[in-house]
Formats: structure tokens, C-alpha cells, sequence
């Protein structure tokens, strides 16, 4: 029951502090992952103070959890060119992938910044063949998986580090990578001390570059992106009773919806953007409603006698799960729009709840409550196989990747809210601590670009 309420009551327990930034801790799962080199980059031309490109790409495909960058200390060697490369020496490291790169300033504050992606096994190969066949394809057509170049401002070098992340991860693994994508969530400081303790706050996924958004008296929840990624929608309490607004993250207009007695609250858009699910007890009880955004009409789904909140969308925009307790105890079920056919779809451990679907649709991300413990599961909708992925606190509020790789969630770190990851799979596990305060409910974007 208690994280059914979370997102019908105002959230008096979360004190977060303003200025908090989040910081990666990795907890487990590096060792198993596959072994990489990020060569720092070389300057042809003086290095301005900028965040290194190597550090930003080399972080980006650790938390994936699917690589594990070599230190700088353990690299064999540090070449700029294919030609520099000793595939026998990186061979012997254990390294199976190295990235290389070169920046060269072209005018004031403008850098021409090339790369490549390297393949240790075939460019060992490929010398061994040019050795017995000087017809053998060259090492360049065998070696080099990726290789481009491009102009970049001073600006814009941690961007461009997380797209080059973006282009290996998709070459080496064959799904988009998700490292251009921002997050949204909640902070709030000490109402003691502070005049408007309640925050909204965007960053990148990797908690650098946080924004602002609003700051508030009273608290704000439940905060999602559009599909397009240029808005968000979240609950806001500023009138001392819940309201929906939906806000544009760029021009910071906000658009309030109108607002019904009772409950409003747990709004998400549908994936084309032109619906909200929402739950609204103005008829009496706590129901799943659609809104159409374009005529602001309502379409009621639910009409049970228990509590019906928490509603995400199947990527198809045909269905809608959500928790429900018309079983007894909180559990996840489903809704179809056309039919209003309600399902069941949770039957392990003593209650389920705040589920997500994966974005190819045949899974569902959960908070799975057993023997009073919460902790993040992914089950499967056909099978209905479960498996738990976290061993943290009171874990809540998961939200999933754009390539439906990772997960950010809400958890307990030594006393204190935060915010953490943990991969698909489970075998990969990191803490986002804030360095003054908590955070929570968190929500990932979708991809930008």
C-alpha cells in the first residue's frame, strides 16, 4: 500500500537540497563486462580547459555495464593513428576494442575532432594475412569499425563525447545507445530554511549540465517527458490542491489543465503525444482516465470500488497498465482502450506495483514488494516469468532508457534518497548520490536526436 499512496497523497517525505548534483558511484558489475581502451584523444593544437572527450565516452560505456574501459595506468601503449597501434600488445592486455582520436583547432573556438573504433582481433588478423598475401584486404578495410570526423565549438565537446559513446555502443552491441538522452526529477530542500524548498530539475543522463526548471512552496511530483522530449508534465501542489501542468522545457511556458476535486495525479503521455493518462477521483473513487489534449475531453477506462493509479502506456498506445488493489493487494494489471477488458498480469511476491513497459513492448519494469522488502523487477507480459534485479532499500519510481538498456530508480543510500541504475538484465548496478540533500522520482527521456 505504501507505494500505491505515493502517488495519491503529497510526498511530505521527501527534503531534498537545491544545489544537489549527482555524482556515479559503480557498486557491481564492471569485471563481467567487455574489455575496452578509450585512448585519450590527442591535441594537435593547444587543449583549452574542456572536459576530456576520452573521460566522457569512457564513462558513458561503463555505466552501460556492457564495457569496462581500461585505466589509463593498464594501457600498453597510447597511439593516435592506426598505424601507431601494436594489435599484438592490446591483444596481450586483454583489450578486444580501441577508440583513438585526434582534436585540432580550425579557428577560434572551433575544433575539428576525428575518431575510430578499432578492432584488436581483426587488425591482428589482417597484419598476419598482409604478411603471407600482399592482395589481403588492408588493415584499415578490416580493422576500422567506425571512423568520422566532425566540427564542434568549444561547447560542445561533452555533447559530442556522449554521441561518439552513442555510435560505438550501436556498432558494438547493434541496439541505439542512450547516452544523448536527459533526465527529470524532484528535489527538495529543508522547508525550515528554505523559501521554496520544491524543485523540478532536468540534466543530462549523466546528472552534468542541471537545470531548474521551478521552484515551488509546495511539492511537485510525478514528473514525464513528452515523447518529442520537449516537454514535461508533473503534478504541482502550488494551489494547495493537486493541478496537472504540462511545461516546455525550452520556451518554460506552462500549460495548466483544468483541474477536478480530489485526486489529480500519476500523468503520462501517450506515445504519439496527443493523449494523457491520468487518475482522477472526481466521480468518487480513484479511476484511470484518458484526456485527449487537443479538446481537453475525458475518457473514464476504470470504474472498481479499489484504489486504480499509476497508469504507463504499451508502446503501441493501446493499452494501459497500472497498480490496481481490486485483488486485495496492489497489484499491476491492464486495461485495453477500445474494449476497457481489464487483466491481470502480477501473481509473484506479496504485492506489485509503479510498472513501466520496456519499449519493445514484451516487458514490464516493477517495484516488486517480498517478505517487506521493495526492490526493482522486470517480469515478462507473455510468461509472466519474474526476475528481481536490485538488493537496495526501498526501491520505487523505475524509469526506463530510450533503448530499454537501463534502469534509474529511486532508492535509500546510507540514510538518504537517491537516485540509482541498475541494467536491464541486473549485472550491472551504480548509486547517483547527491552531494547535499536527496532526490527522487525520476524520469528518463526519450532520445533527442
Amino acid at each position: 500500500m505504501r507505494g500505491l499512496l505515493l502517488t495519491l497523497l503529497i510526498a511530505c517525505q521527501i527534503m531534498i537540497s537545491a544545489q544537489a548534483k549527482l555524482d556515479i558511484v559503480i557498486t557491481e558489475g564492471i569485471d563481467s563486462a567487455r574489455p575496452i581502451a578509450v585512448v585519450p584523444f590527442v591535441w594537435e593544437t593547444a587543449s583549452p580547459a574542456t572536459v576530456p572527450l576520452e573521460d566522457v565516452i569512457a564513462n558513458d560505456l561503463m555505466r552501460s555495464g556492457k564495457f569496462n574501459p581500461l585505466k589509463l595506468s593498464d594501457m600498453p601503449q597510447l597511439p593516435s593513428s592506426l598505424q601507431q597501434i601494436n594489435f599484438d600488445t592490446w591483444a596481450e592486455a586483454g583489450v578486444e576494442m580501441i577508440v583513438i582520436g585526434k582534436v585540432r583547432e580550425i579557428q577560434s573556438q572551433r575544433y575539428a575532432v576525428t575518431y575510430q573504433l578499432v578492432d584488436v582481433v581483426r587488425g591482428q588478423a589482417a597484419k598476419m594475412a598482409a604478411l603471407q598475401n600482399p592482395q589481403a584486404p588492408s588493415i584499415r578495410d578490416a580493422a576500422v569499425i567506425e571512423e568520422r570526423q566532425s566540427t564542434i565549438d568549444l561547447r560542445q565537446f561533452r555533447q559530442y563525447g556522449h554521441r561518439i559513446s552513442d555510435v560505438i555502443y550501436e556498432a558494438l552491441t547493434g541496439e541505439r545507445g542512450a547516452f544523448l538522452t536527459r533526465i527529470a526529477y524532484v528535489i527538495v530542500r529543508d522547508r525550515k530554511t528554505v523559501e521554496f524548498p520544491y524543485q523540478l530539475v532536468v540534466a543530462d543522463y549523466d546528472g552534468a549540465n542541471e537545470t531548474v526548471l521551478l521552484r515551488s512552496k509546495e511539492p511537485l511530483m510525478s514528473p514525464t517527458w513528452s515523447p518529442d522530449g520537449r516537454k514535461l508534465v508533473y503534478v504541482s501542489f502550488e494551489n494547495r490542491k493537486p493541478q496537472i501542468i504540462i511545461q516546455n522545457i525550452y520556451d518554460m511556458t506552462r500549460t495548466k489543465l483544468p483541474s477536478y476535486p480530489g485526486i489529480n495525479s500519476s500523468p503520462r503521455f501517450s506515445p504519439d503525444g496527443t493523449k494523457l493518462a491520468m487518475v482522477l477521483s472526481k466521480d468518487g473513487n480513484a479511476e484511470l482516465y484518458v484526456m485527449d489534449l487537443t479538446s481537453q475531453q475525458l475518457r473514464r477506462l476504470t470504474n472498481h470500488r479499489a484504489i486504480d493509479t499509476e497508469p504507463s502506456w504499451t508502446p503501441d498506445g493501446e493499452n494501459l497498465i497500472f497498480t490496481s488493489e481490486r485483488g486485495g493487494k496492489p497489484q499491476i494489471y491492464r486495461v485495453n482502450l477500445q474494449s476497457r477488458k481489464v487483466s491481470r498480469l502480477t501473481f509473484d511476491g506479496e504485492m506489485n506495483l509503479g510498472a513501466t513497459v520496456t519499449p519493445n513492448g514484451e516487458e514490464m519494469v516493477i517495484v516488486n514488494r517480498t517478505r517487506g522488502r521493495y526492490h526493482i523487477a522486470r517480469q515478462q507480459i507473455k510468461t509472466g516469468a519474474l526476475q528481481v534485479l536490485t538488493k537496495t532499500d526501498l526501491d520505487e519510481s523505475p524509469s526506463i532508457s530510450p533503448n530499454g538498456s537501463m534502469i534509474i530508480y529511486s532508492t535509500l543510500h546510507n540514510g538518504r534518497q537517491v537516485l540509482s541504475l541498475v541494467s536491464l538484465d541486473g549485472r550491472f548496478k551504480a548509486v547517483l548520490p547527491a552531494v547535499d540533500g536527496e532526490v527522487k522520482a525520476p524520469s528518463w527521456s526519450p532520445f533527442l536526436l
